[in-house]
């Protein structure tokens, strides 16, 4: 009897260990992956950027195109014109309604 429960005791420390090894394994790369995580998430933040920047210059692109008389772009032009309009004209009907 004494002999089984030093066996099933040295099997349980034996567990015991195993656990706990396999928790510090774990634990590594579970901050191995938070690091990965956060340099891919800057990654992210630095391309969702750069891309935003990029399609504010094609804005200003086709803008200038159309300025410049590029038949492609009158349409857009046109459209870019009207909203200035409506705008401006949404910035006045607040003037007059507030009193000034």
């Amino acid at each position: 009897m004494l002999k089984e429960l030093e066996n099933n005791f040295s099997e349980l420390e034996r567990k015991i260990s195993n656990v706990n090894k396999d928790y510090r394994n774990l634990y590594t790369k579970y901050r191995d992956l938070e690091k990965e995580y956060a340099e891919l998430q800057s990654k992210y933040d630095e391309e969702r950027k750069k891309s935003q920047v990029l399609a504010e210059e094609q804005k200003k692109i086709k803008l200038y195109s159309a300025i410049s008389g590029n038949p492609e772009h009158n349409r857009l032009m046109k459209s870019h014109i009207n909203r200035l309009i409506k705008e401006v004209d949404s910035c006045i009907a607040e003037l007059q309604n507030s009193g000034l």
